[in-house]
Formats: C-alpha cells, sequence, structure tokens
C-alpha cells in the first residue's frame, strides 16, 4: 500500500461529498457575522443575509446557466423533485410520464399521484439504462402535463438525453422536468430544453441540508402549488427563513464546480481506467453500464457469485455501496435500476456501486481495487 494512502478509503462519492474547505470557511464565517433573517430587509442584519443569500442565488445560477430568479431553494433533491411534481399536479389530475430508474423520490411521488387519480406512465430502459426519446414522444398524450426523466442515473451514472427529451416535449407542448443531482460537476448540463430541474448542494462538495428546484421563467407563467404554507418567502413557492449559512456554502461550491468542471472530468475519467484496469488484472467482473455512455464518476460492477452485502462486509476498509444511499429496498429483493435494464437477480445482489471524487487519488483506488478482489476471492472459496 502506497504511503499516500490512508484508511479507510472513502468511494461512496455518489452518496454524499465532503464540503470543500473554501465552503467550510464561508459557512463559518456567515454563522459568525451573517447570521441575520434575510427575509428581515428593514435593518442591516437581515439586508446583509439578503445580500448572502442573492450572492449565492447568482452563483447556483452561473453554474447552472439559468437566471438566479429561476431557483428556489429547497431542502434538497428529494424536496425539489417532490415540489416539481407535486406542485404540478395538486389537482390531481393529467397525465405524468417518467422513467423505471428514477430517483425513489420521483418514482414514489408519482405512486402517490397514481393512488390519487393521476395517470402515470412508467418507461422502460434499455440494457443500457437509457431512456429512448422516441419512447417519451410516443408516451405523450393530450393529457400529459409533465415528463420526469433524470439526467444521471445515480445507481449506475447512465447519461440520458435529456436535451433530446426536453425538445420533445416542448414541441408537444408538455413540460418536462430533470432531476440533475449526478450531473453537475460530472457531464456538461446544458438546461436549454429543461423547464424543471433539481439540484442539491452535498454532491457538489456543499453542506447537507440544502438545495435548488429550477423553474424557467416563461408566458404564461409556469404555476406550482407550493407544499408549504405559512410565509411570502422565495414568492411563496418555498415559505420558511432562509438557510443563510447552507445557502452561502451552496453558492460557493457551485463556483468552486463551475470552475473546474473540465479538471474534475477528467479525473473521473482517469480513475475510471485505474479501476477497471486492476481488476481486470485480479477477478472476474461485470461493467453495468459502457463508460462512454454514463458519468465517469460513478462504476457500477457485478461479481458473479457473490453477494454485495456479504462483500461491504468483508470491507472494512472501504467505504462502498451496493446501491443507491435513498433506495427503499429492503437490501434483499435488488436494485430497481438494475432490474429495469434487464439484470438477473443473481446480478443484481452481485453488484457493487464505486464513485470516486475530487480528492481520490489514483494509488487509492488501486489498493480498493485489491482489497474488492480479495473479498472476492473469499467469497468464492466459501
Amino acid at each position: 500500500m502506497s504511503a499516500l494512502v490512508s484508511l479507510p478509503i472513502y468511494l461512496d462519492y455518489a452518496a454524499t461529498t465532503p464540503p470543500a474547505p473554501e465552503v467550510r470557511e464561508a459557512m463559518a464565517v456567515c454563522m459568525r457575522d451573517n447570521w441575520g433573517n434575510a427575509s428581515s430587509r428593514n435593518h442591516s442584519h437581515g439586508r446583509r443575509a439578503a445580500q448572502a443569500v442573492d450572492r449565492a442565488r447568482q452563483q447556483i445560477a452561473d453554474l447552472l446557466g439559468t437566471r438566479a430568479d429561476e431557483l428556489t431553494f429547497t431542502s434538497g433533491a428529494t424536496e425539489s423533485n417532490n415540489l416539481a411534481l407535486d406542485g404540478l399536479f395538486s389537482d390531481r389530475t393529467g397525465h405524468l410520464v417518467i422513467s423505471a430508474t428514477e430517483h425513489p423520490s420521483v418514482i414514489e411521488a408519482a405512486r402517490r399521484l397514481s393512488r390519487a387519480g393521476v395517470d402515470v406512465t412508467v418507461l422502460p430502459v434499455g440494457g443500457d439504462g437509457c431512456v429512448d426519446p422516441a419512447a417519451v414522444a410516443e408516451a405523450l398524450t393530450t393529457k400529459t402535463r409533465l415528463v420526469s426523466v433524470m439526467c444521471v442515473n445515480n445507481e449506475v451514472g447512465t447519461i440520458n438525453p435529456i436535451d433530446q427529451i426536453g425538445q420533445i416535449c416542448r414541441e408537444r407542448g408538455v413540460l418536462f422536468h430533470s432531476d440533475i443531482v449526478q450531473a453537475v460537476g460530472k457531464v456538461p448540463v446544458d438546461l436549454a430544453n429543461v423547464d424543471l430541474a433539481s439540484v442539491t448542494a452535498h454532491k457538489m462538495y456543499g453542506p447537507t441540508g440544502v438545495g435548488a428546484l429550477y423553474v424557467r421563467r416563461r408566458k404564461p407563467a409556469l404555476q406550482l402549488v407550493p407544499a408549504l404554507i405559512g410565509g411570502g418567502q422565495q414568492q411563496g413557492l418555498r415559505p420558511g427563513t432562509f438557510n443563510v449559512a447552507g445557502i452561502v456554502g451552496f453558492g460557493v461550491a457551485a463556483q468552486l464546480t463551475a470552475s473546474r468542471l473540465d479538471q474534475d472530468i477528467e479525473h473521473y475519467r482517469s480513475l475510471r481506467r485505474v479501476l477497471v484496469q486492476a481488476l481486470v488484472q485480479s477477478t472476474a467482473f461485470q461493467l453495468n453500464t459502457d463508460g462512454e455512455l454514463c458519468a465517469p464518476s460513478i462504476c457500477s460492477v457485478s461479481f458473479p457469485g457473490c453477494d454485495a452485502r456479504q462483500l461491504i462486509r468483508q470491507l472494512s476498509d472501504l467505504s462502498v455501496s451496493s446501491g443507491a444511499a435513498c433506495a427503499s429496498s429492503d437490501g434483499h429483493g435488488g436494485s430497481h435500476v438494475l432490474a429495469a435494464m434487464g439484470l438477473a437477480v443473481e446480478r443484481q445482489r452481485s453488484t457493487l456501486r464505486l464513485s470516486f471524487g475530487r480528492p481520490t487519488l489514483a494509488d487509492e483506488v488501486r489498493y480498493a481495487a485489491q482489497l474488492v478482489c480479495d473479498a472476492v476471492a473469499g467469497c468464492a472459496s466459501t
């Protein structure tokens, strides 16, 4: 093991990322010096807090290529996803289209809407995990209000063609929402044909507990019904006292992400190559997505004949997962994403998700691969 490697090794950046040093410093300064209520603009303490929120909002808008006034702060992407779906179907009528591989916060929201009377279509995906734009076009009806397809899948990293899907929706007069949580900072993201998008800070080296919903300004205005009541903040769409320090951290994280995008993407590509080369030399495995068709920060790997839960128990010096941290599975049934891709239950149960981050070193990935291969060999011998 290289002297540069310290244990345990963290390779679960798709679950969460550590706040960047610049983020921690900005939040500490804010909590010390700028603790006013951002809605109290009638005095200096409140105005300073409001200015900090406005600055962060612009930093995030610059990253996403949107207008600052198109962003509504939330507690994270789960709330943003729920707000997008519930807010558009508050009357519980109409037609919603989602993909079979969406995040649980979209799938469960769609199920709740279906039980309440909304017509919901769940689109299949191909063996590569991608949604076919032609299938989206075929699913649309005169009653379709919204299509929701994530940009990058959180379990396998598949990149969906959201620009093509969004263009189809626009031509048919249908709104398009995308969960872009795993895409921001990992692949280029273009929201030109997206009407609503969910994003969160803790996937881009910001704090947990703060996210945003992008809602395109259009005529006539896109009307969402808020999930909360009791205040007029954020045009009433998401009332409540601003989490100023968290929003400031979110803004700094967004600014860093924008400045490092090309550098970070190349870093993740290099680490994925290192991992695959190390595994090839030592064990039998199956990649669940093509490297050219998925975000380089996520690598979903199956190890035939092994149980992922057993592997993880043996990998005490390695932080990885068997799937999404937010999955509602009881741990025995397998992944809804891998199932939608047509993988057998045995292969689903043998799958690990390894995901890379800015701090990840190539030597860490090589040593992690060695640990995994040793665990696989032990699994095969039992």
